[in-house]
């Protein structure tokens, strides 16, 4: 169900290529949440990194929420760039794992497993 690969790349380059991967792939960057920051900003001891990017491609949200609008609560995809015990590593759940386990829509399985394909190649180029 997860897709994690790990880096030799500092936590900082590995975000940085993996925003410019998202946009080659004619993904949008809707938000990125900096998990480790925000914890230690609220007085929490957290010594890893954790940056969330919320990904997203219009045209193929667009596609899963025409079949089935409650779908919009699996959206966007979300990549993490995270380290543990020294490395750096990029994940990601699959999409079309997850699409699976909320619709059967034979449609809606070729739309994800379509990202599936392309959020694996941003994460793959990234690391």
């Amino acid at each position: 169900m997860y897709y994690i690969v790990e880096s030799e790349k500092k936590f900082e380059q590995a975000a940085a290529d993996l925003e410019a991967s998202v946009k080659r792939h004619g993904f949008g960057v809707l938000h990125v949440h900096d998990v480790g920051e925000t914890l230690r900003g609220k007085g929490v001891a957290f010594d890893e990194q954790c940056r969330i990017f919320e990904v997203c491609n219009p045209q193929q949200a667009a596609k899963v929420m025409a079949a089935d609008m409650r779908l919009n609560m699996a959206l966007p995809c979300r990549i993490s760039v995270f380290t543990g015990k020294g490395k750096t590593r990029i994940g990601l759940i699959k999409p079309g794992k997850m699409l699976a386990a909320l619709s059967n829509d034979a449609g809606l399985a070729e739309v994800a497993k379509e990202v599936e394909e392309k959020t694996i190649m941003m994460v793959d180029e990234a690391k």
